[in-house]
This record gives structure tokens, sequence and C-alpha cells, in this order.
């Protein structure tokens, strides 16, 4: 069975040799990643040189900053000042087929592994940079309609992203969207369904249209909104901190319907460093999440240094998992 095999196999349940992996070198992975390439057409507006750290202004106009410390950053000034600016806003040009020949080049040349086009970000994660969180946040209650607006320009344009993505050679697109603080989402539930899912639903049925699965990451407690994704039709999530939910209720609530794809837990169990635990958490996530003929794939997390553990920790984990890693 090749990668591509196994993995179109786990995520729809038909039965696998084994559970796919996307390990590091030398261990296992059966994927092929890539983004959208950078624009040649656009420049930024300004520039920083800095000794501690980089700052740089993206393509939406956000400016983001980073300290030497850390390989992620944050914006620090939204691309959307206020809403009046809406209707002049210039969005970013994903529609050009030549910002997706890197991802087609790299899915040809291996044909036999996974093939997973990342999205430029999805509408809720998109606007929140474009207009800072805070604001943002405040945005929902006080604009929804012109919230509802963006977004609808935001779907337009992803669905068009997604396209160059069939066209190069995509099986699947991921985005992530970080919707939970540790014990709650960022909005209500109420106001996640009325005025989000929607953009999911709408999103997520033009993938299917196109044969594409469809890959979300999400950190954060989002528990009660899982049941709705699968119901919407989401493939995979992939959760960096799957015992927010418990492994259980995954396995109870969306088991056999939407698979999981995660590394060991990494809020926890990695940061314990309890061998023994690490490596029964691994055989626990295999025999419970993809016991459904599928409906796990084990993973890695690439920045422990963000975490502060020896990367050792994780590597029980990874060989774990190898161990165990025949389909239930």
């Amino acid at each position: 069975m090749t990668s591509r095999e196994r993995v179109k196999r786990c995520v729809t349940f038909t039965g696998t040799d084994r559970v796919p992996m996307t390990f590091p070198e030398p261990y296992p992975n059966d994927f092929v990643s890539r983004g959208v390439a950078p624009d040649p057409n656009w420049k930024p507006s300004r520039t920083w040189e800095m000794e501690d750290g980089a700052q740089w202004e993206d393509e939406w106009g956000n400016v983001w900053k980073r300290f030497s410390n850390t390989t992620r950053g944050e914006v620090i000034e939204g691309g959307l000042k206020d809403w009046d600016a809406l209707s002049t806003y210039k969005m970013p040009s994903f529609d050009q087929k030549l910002r997706y020949q890197e991802a087609k080049d790299a899915f040809d040349a291996e044909p036999d592994k996974y093939h997973l086009g990342h999205l430029p970000g999805f509408p809720f994660a998109i606007m929140r940079y474009m207009r800072l969180m805070e604001e943002f946040l405040a945005d929902v209650l006080l604009y929804p309609k012109k919230v509802m607006e963006l977004q609808g320009i935001i779907v337009r344009m992803l669905k068009g992203c997604m396209d160059q993505f069939a066209w190069a050679g995509a099986d699947g697109v991921m985005w992530a969207e970080d919707w939970g603080t540790q014990e709650r989402l960022l909005v209500s539930p109420k106001c996640w369904h009325e005025i989000f899912e929607p953009g999911y639903r709408e999103l997520v049925e033009h993938a299917k249209k196109l044969g594409l699965h469809t890959w979300m990451h999400s950190c954060g407690y989002i528990k009660d909104i899982i049941p709705t994704l699968a119901n919407v039709g989401v493939t995979v999530l992939q959760l960096d901190q799957p015992e927010l939910s418990g492994i259980d209720w995954l396995r109870e609530t969306i088991g056999g319907r939407v698979s999981i794809w995660s590394p060991i837990d990494t809020q926890w169990k990695l940061p314990k460093a309890d061998k023994e635990q690490i490596q029964a958490t691994a055989r626990e996530y295999i025999d419970k999440l993809g016991s459904f003929n599928g409906g796990f794939i084990a993973g890695y997390y690439w920045s422990p240094e963000s975490l502060g553990i020896d990367p050792q920790w994780q590597i029980w984990g990874v060989e774990e998992f190898i161990r165990h890693a025949k389909a239930k």
C-alpha cells in the first residue's frame, strides 16, 4: 500500500495497513505538503531592520513582529484599519496559477505520497489579523454585518485557492484557525454558529465538489463546535492538545466520522517527561481513535523548543507510535 493510498483509506475509514505518520527523518512520513508560493508581483510598502527578532509586512498589509528566541510572531498592526476602508481594500491575488506551480512540481515528484495543500488562512484567522484580535472580537458583536460581508469576500477568494490546489494535484487542503483558549471558545457557541459556521459549510462543500479532503488545525478548547465540524463534513481535525476534549469523548462523539491527526498531547503529556506515560499515550491514541478501519494519523510537534521540552521526550512517542502502528 502506498502512502497516498494509506492516508486516503485512513481518512475515509476503509481500512489501511498501518496508521499514517508525519515524522521527521529518519522516521516515516506519508505526506508531501506545500503552501502557496509568494506573489512575484507584490512588494512590501515598508521594511524594518532589527537586531533582536524581525518585523515585516505581509501581502494583506498586516505588520508582524517576532523576537529572536521564537520562530513565530504576531500581528501588531492590521491591514484593515477601519470598516470604511473595506470598499477600497485590495485582497491578495491567490488566483494566479504560477503561485501553485511549485506545489504541483512537488506533488508530481512524489506520486505515491499524500498531497496536502496549505491554504493561506481561513476566514476567522484572516479577519482577526486584518483587524487585530481585540478589535475583531468587538467587531463580531458591534458590526456583525460587516464581519459577514468581509467573510464572504474571503470565502470567495479561498474557493479560488482550492481550485488552484485541485489543479496542482492536491488530495486535500488544510487550514489553521485557532478557536480556543484553554477553557472555552474565543466567541460564544451561538455566535460561532450564526456568523462563522456558514463560511465553513460553503468552503467544505466547495472542497468536496473538487474531490478534496478538508484538514483543520485548531489549538485550544474547541469541544463545543467539534460535533458541528463533523456535521459540516470536515475530514480531519489536527489537534495538538486532544486531551482538552478527552480521548474517550472524541472517540464516542466523532469516531468513524472525522479522523484525528495529533502528536502526543503538547500540554498534558509531553511536558511531564514521563517515558512510560508518553508511550502509553501513543498506544491509547491508536487503539481508541484509530479503531474505525482508520481514523488516526500519528503526528509530530515541529517546534519542541517553543514548549521548552527535550526533543527526546517526543521521540519516545514517535517510536511507540511506530511499534504500535498496525491499524485497529
